[in-house]
């Protein structure tokens, strides 16, 4: 990925911009930044035909199930203790949140494998094609059952290697080159003592780290 700095030639086009597949693949990824899972976090990215994106989602409880009420273990003896049977998966989310009449005929990106509940549900809402990142769960019976669902019904999948393996989101990077909209001003020392109070204290920026899905 190309970094920030005041060498950068701007009267040409950027190199190292991302392209459609890493950019969808990276909002999947920080749409699973909300969720609540200690365990694992995954996010869901729709996108339609003209490479637009129509709904995101990530992995949490069903709305008006407080996140402080309902379980997170998935070791408890007590089933009903147990966040499998309340927690809602990011590609359910992502259809529910779209944005259009209907998702058919879209791509959904995902970061984790779809499960069989997923599948279905990706079956009946039209989607064409599912990207994913992460088959760790290959194994289970589940996964096994979601892919013998999405071949049936014809839903292509492939797995994504993305060129970047992390993407920085840099809140600070929007100011590289120190361009402002202010008006020019005779009085060079009130200029500098505005722009002193535009100055916004940078953080230290975390990276999206593809590889993150495969922790745990």
């Amino acid at each position: 990925m190309e970094t920030a700095t005041n060498t950068r030639d701007i009267n040409k086009k950027r190199e190292g911009y991302l392209e459609w597949p890493e950019y969808f693949m990276a909002t999947a990824f920080l749409a699973a930044k909300r969720s609540k899972d200690p365990c694992s976090q995954v996010g869901a990215c729709i996108v339609n035909e003209h490479n637009v994106i129509v709904g995101t989602g990530y992995n949490g409880m069903p709305k008006g199930c407080h996140d402080e009420e309902f379980p997170w273990s998935k070791e408890s003896k007590n089933e009903l203790e147990n966040k499998y049977l309340y927690v809602c998966h990011a590609e359910l989310n992502a259809i529910l949140n779209k944005n259009s009449a209907n998702v058919r005929n879209c791509s959904l990106y995902v970061g984790l494998f779809p499960c069989n509940e997923c599948a279905k549900v990706i079956i009946q809402s039209g989607i064409k094609e599912v990207i994913y990142m992460s088959d760790k769960h290959s194994k289970k019976i589940s996964t096994i059952a979601s892919k013998r669902m999405l071949d049936a019904a014809r839903v292509t999948y492939w797995q994504l290697i993305p060129k970047n393996r992390r993407i920085v989101i840099d809140f600070d990077e929007i100011n590289w080159n120190e361009q402002n909209q202010l008006p020019a001003s005779p009085a060079p020392v009130q200029v500098s003592k505005m722009m002193e109070n535009l100055t916004i204290a940078g953080t230290t920026a975390k990276p999206l780290q593809f590889d993150e899905i495969v922790d745990n």
